[in-house]
């Protein structure tokens, strides 16, 4: 089917979702079309088009797309990187939607659930602040500083100094009625349409000195043709990765909260495409990129929402409401919008990682500081770069520590071992002749050095004469762990001793014959089971014992 999910046996749900998800789009569109730098209408435009098309192309039939609070923040420091030509900056948000077409088509969008949680509450709660930050200006009245967060930062003390009192009163009703609105009104009037309905006319009749939108377009936009600078250019991709790195895990994130309230599994690939083609489109026309949205999908969703319909709808809600409502729009206050995005920035922090900060694993407390830090004060790309990082060599580091204490070097039968009666007999008769390695697991390279350095300081390894390698419990080898078992042949050749392999499995079988270690194998020194290359080993030590050697020995 050319529409993911797409069926007629829910229109009355889906119009009631379409109609709800877009009454709360409104505000917020227009919130972060301001907060973008590049006019209320922006967020418009956003809103329509990504939530139409994002809505008929993509992987999860009950998502209401749009823009969003960590999309509108990169696309506010594109702005201001790009001042001098706006034509640059749609670009790019075109150039971010192949970007997430391409990710879509390569198969990536099984990937992004891998991203590390603390990363993501990193970057999400960085993301929040940025929206508070920004927002400090508006909520007493003030533009917000162009620059981004410190020159905002900075002008904290001019702002709190010289409050526009008119706005700051605004500001207090949009933020007690977007927190104290009470859930039974909430469910018919969404608190930030219910700020925009209250304090508008509250503004118009009483508190005139409060700094407004100005004016709105009420017609279609125009097509923007893409334009390039080559100079830019790099700023131009670095920007596009972003918003399209953004794009796939803000939407992924929501594809899944949407499958645990419908109980249906979204095509994330897909969903990947279908933005992607959105934030093209809304790119063409001048408009915020945006992403799944989940506010707005959660309302859909409580509202009766089950397929692309109502996405779809909810994007023909936001156009008329664009051609027949604009004039209204050019009304409301700044400070309202501000105390809206006020409360989406709380809401996209990650409170429920900072409650536990105190009894989380530090290493993934630091993991989310950093990311935090990073993305307020530098950006989100270098952000995630970092954190994925980190978080990484913290893993490979677990994950070596965990391997080390999996490879056991045995020279007696005492303690804990994974030997059976009889080879603990021929280990027990040929004590002081026969080591035994052990590893029990992966192998790789994190831990490939130690292992190495684990067998070269063994007590007493130049005394034995023979050495067993049991790999038959590791499922698989990377390239340096190979190399590790070739310098472990090496030690053990210049000690002149004996060396057994017992039970490859096929993967590392492969691994080691891609790096030449097999050929250091001597014929007939290859086991399937441990017991005959111990018994072999025990032979070749000079047992006398008739039980130690096997049969089949004949080398």
């Amino acid at each position: 089917m050319l529409i993911h999910g797409l069926h007629f046996n829910n229109i009355k749900g889906d119009i009631f979702g379409g109609v709800v998800a877009a009454v709360i789009a409104v505000p917020l569109a227009l919130a972060f079309g301001v907060a973008s730098g590049a006019g209320a209408e922006a967020g418009l435009y956003g809103a329509i088009f990504v939530g139409f098309f994002a809505a008929l192309f993509g992987g999860t039939p009950a998502q209401a797309s749009g823009p969003t609070g960590p999309m509108t923040v990169v696309f506010a420091g594109l702005m201001v990187e790009m001042a001098n030509n706006p034509q640059l900056v749609f670009t790019t948000v075109v150039l971010g939607g192949v970007g997430l077409v391409v990710l879509g088509f390569l198969g990536v969008g099984r990937y992004i659930s891998l991203m590390p949680y603390p990363v993501i509450s990193g970057f999400m709660s960085g993301i929040g602040a940025i929206i508070i930050i920004l927002q400090i200006g508006p909520l007493l009245g003030h533009a917000a500083k162009p620059g981004g967060v410190i020159p905002n930062v900075m002008g904290i003390t001019e702002f709190v100094t010289q409050p526009v009192v008119h706005a700051v009163i605004l500001a207090g009703i949009a933020l007690l009625i977007t927190y104290l609105t009470p859930k039974p009104v909430g469910r018919f009037v969404p608190p930030p349409l219910l700020a925009l309905l209250v304090c508008t006319p509250a503004a118009m009749w009483f508190f005139p000195e409060a700094p407004v939108i100005g004016s709105v377009p009420s017609t279609f936009p125009p097509f923007i043709v893409p334009t390039m600078e080559i100079e830019l250019l790099p700023l131009v991709l670095e920007g596009a990765c972003v918003l399209a790195l953004l794009g796939a895990i803000d939407s992924l994130l929501t594809s899944l909260v949407c499958d645990n309230m419908t109980r249906t599994q979204h095509d994330s690939n897909r969903e990947l495409i279908g933005q992607g083609v959105g934030n093209m489109v809304a790119g063409f026309f001048g408009g915020l990129p945006g992403a799944g949205a989940t506010m707005r999908s959660v309302a859909n969703i409580r509202s009766g929402g089950r397929t692309p319909i109502s996405g779809a709808l909810m994007g023909l809600v936001l156009l008329a409401t664009l051609l027949w409502l604009g004039p209204l729009a050019e009304q409301i206050p700044l400070a309202v919008l501000g105390g809206i995005l006020l409360k989406v920035g709380m809401d996209i922090i990650d409170w429920r990682f900072l409650r536990h900060i105190w009894e989380a694993p530090r290493a993934d407390v630091g993991i989310m500081g950093v990311v935090f830090v990073v993305t307020v004060a530098v950006d989100l790309i270098t952000a995630v770069g970092v954190g994925v990082v980190l978080a990484s060599l913290l893993f490979v580091k677990e994950m070596a520590d965990l391997e080390l204490a999996n490879m056991k070097v045995i020279t007696d039968v005492h303690g804990e071992s994974p030997l059976t009666p009889q080879e603990a007999a021929v280990m027990e008769r040929n004590a002081g002749k026969i080591v035994l390695i052990h590893v029990d697991g992966p192998m790789s390279f994190g831990s490939a050095k130690n292992m190495v350095r684990r067998l070269e300081t063994a007590p007493g390894l130049r005394s034995f004469t023979s050495c067993v390698l049991d790999l038959s419990d590791v499922p698989v080898i990377d390239g340096t762990a190979a190399l590790a078992i070739d310098d472990m042949l090496r030690i053990i050749r210049a000690h002149k001793q004996h060396l057994f392999f017992v039970g490859m499995q096929p993967h590392v079988i492969e691994a080691l014959d891609g790096f030449g270690v097999l050929g250091h194998i001597r014929p007939g020194h290859r086991y399937a089971d441990r017991l005959d290359a111990l018994m072999h080993a025990a032979e070749a030590a000079g047992s006398t014992h008739p039980d130690d050697i096997s049969p089949s020995d004949d080398e």
